[in-house]
């Protein structure tokens, strides 16, 4: 990759495509992988040391931390798409003012997520039929989480900027971190102070803070961005282009992540051990789409730098061989899951010999249903990821209504039928749906983008 006037950025407007995507997705998947780590580590020390009841509990809240956290975290996707267009354009007048118009936003951002989060909690567990058993534990879980949205905002807007400029390895390295760092806080707070799940949400608001911080200091290293008064200005325009490329973004994950809480309602509705068994494996979920998450970010990042570019042939070439890489890689998953994820899932599972086995079963099924048809995600990744590079937000978050679509039609007619392995099929067959529509959007709106520039 060639270098631009500062050691902590890189371009991808000129090299082999595939090379580069790859480069780029490296640190990427070895960061998501590390991120995975300290979530798998959560889960295995509320299962493994505060039991079923506390495990299900952290897993009853997982999607709508995710409707929340995913809704907010769109915003700064999406003002990154902006960030990466000008880079790749030369414009750092520009992309000063964007980052400025882009930390405003983030600070109102941050406010009104965290009051509209801390109200939802208690009726959004309640609708959700989470069991009587585990609702003090999961409202408390939530609480201290989302006390730490300012964190999670401030850390994604720092991480999406540098990824923006092509610098994927200062991200790793903070992830690396908070890791390490959440690891330990997650020993120290869960069994030596005896916090309870309380302690595990604490762990990882502090260790996204340190995340922050490390790559604010990077930030502050790289010579073309140093924010003047006047790049901290207000500018009517700039403020609504962001917000554009930004809310479908939010909506994509808000309406993703809705569909999930309704799933998860269907979920509870099968008791606690099977909530148990869903959320292990839910849990190293992260271990199957890290590279794809990865390959995503990195196709983004390139499509939106040879947009501002020009350079649209390389577009075409890049996407093509991010698709590639992530089949391939995605098969290599699916082999390794099937292998060993018995070993894996056991790892975060306790209680009597009957509770164990049965979760174990449940959890087990559900990942050889995601494995088998991990292809999908992958390229529901690649695509998503090429379209919101060239600037289109629209088709992405009407594939996320299009998950939700399918995700609830599936659930909701083949569990009456078939029973709890409607759940599984219906999250796989969201992904399928969704990939379809995204490839087709993505040919028309390359297509289009060559007729302008022709």
């Amino acid at each position: 990759m060639a270098k631009t006037r500062s050691t902590n950025v890189q371009t991808f407007t000129s090299g082999t495509p595939y090379k580069l995507i790859l480069l780029f997705a490296l640190p990427m998947i070895a960061g998501n992988m590390f991120q995975q780590a300290y979530v798998m580590c959560d889960t295995l020390i509320v299962g493994r040391f505060l039991g079923v009841h506390a495990l299900a509990a952290v897993g009853a809240a997982d999607w709508f931390n995710w409707m929340i956290l995913g809704s907010v975290i769109g915003f700064t996707q999406g003002f990154s798409i902006k960030i990466a267009q000008q880079f790749g354009a030369e414009d750092f007048s520009g992309l000063r003012k964007t980052i400025g118009a882009s930390i405003r936003l983030s600070i109102l951002l941050s406010i009104l997520g965290t009051a509209a989060a801390q109200l939802l909690i208690r009726p959004v567990l309640t609708w959700m039929n989470t069991p009587k058993q585990i609702i003090g534990q999961a409202d408390l879980y939530l609480r201290i989480l989302f006390a730490g949205i300012p964190v999670v905002v401030a850390y994604n807007t720092a991480s999406s900027i540098l990824r923006s400029l092509g610098n994927s390895r200062l991200p790793l390295i903070a992830m690396v971190l908070a890791s390490i760092l959440n690891i330990v806080l997650d020993i120290i707070l869960i069994l030596v102070f005896h916090m309870g799940v309380a302690g595990a949400a604490l762990a990882t608001v502090i260790a996204q803070l340190v995340s922050f911080l490390f790559c604010l200091n990077a930030l502050r290293h790289v010579t073309f961005l140093k924010l003047e008064k006047e790049d901290m200005a207000s500018h009517a325009q700039l403020n609504k282009e962001l917000i554009r490329l930004g809310i479908p973004m939010a909506l994509q994950n808000l309406v993703i992540s809705i569909g999930g809480l309704i799933l998860q309602g269907v979920v509870n509705g099968f008791g606690v051990l099977f909530i148990a068994g869903y959320t292990a494996t839910n849990k190293i979920f992260g271990l199957l789409d890290a590279a794809g998450i990865a390959y995503g970010n990195a196709v983004a990042t390139y499509a939106g730098q040879n947009l501002g570019a020009g350079k649209l042939d390389r577009i075409r070439t890049g996407v093509l061989h991010s698709a590639i890489m992530g089949i391939i890689t995605a098969v290599a998953v699916t082999v390794i899951m099937i292998v060993f994820g018995r070993a894996i899932l056991s790892l975060f599972i306790s209680g009597t010999p009957e509770e164990t086995e049965e979760t174990l079963r449940i959890a087990l099924r559900y990942l050889y249903f995601m494995a088998l048809l991990l292809p999908s995600l992958y390229l529901l990744y690649n695509y998503r990821s090429a379209l919101q590079g060239l600037g289109e937000t629209m088709i992405p978050m009407i594939s996320g209504l299009l998950e939700l679509a399918t995700r609830m039609t599936v659930v909701f007619v083949l569990c009456k039928i078939i029973g709890s392995d409607g759940i599984f099929w219906a999250e796989i067959m969201a992904w399928v749906s969704a990939a379809i529509l995204l490839f087709i959007a993505y040919r028309i709106k390359i297509r289009k983008i060559e007729k302008t520039y022709s």
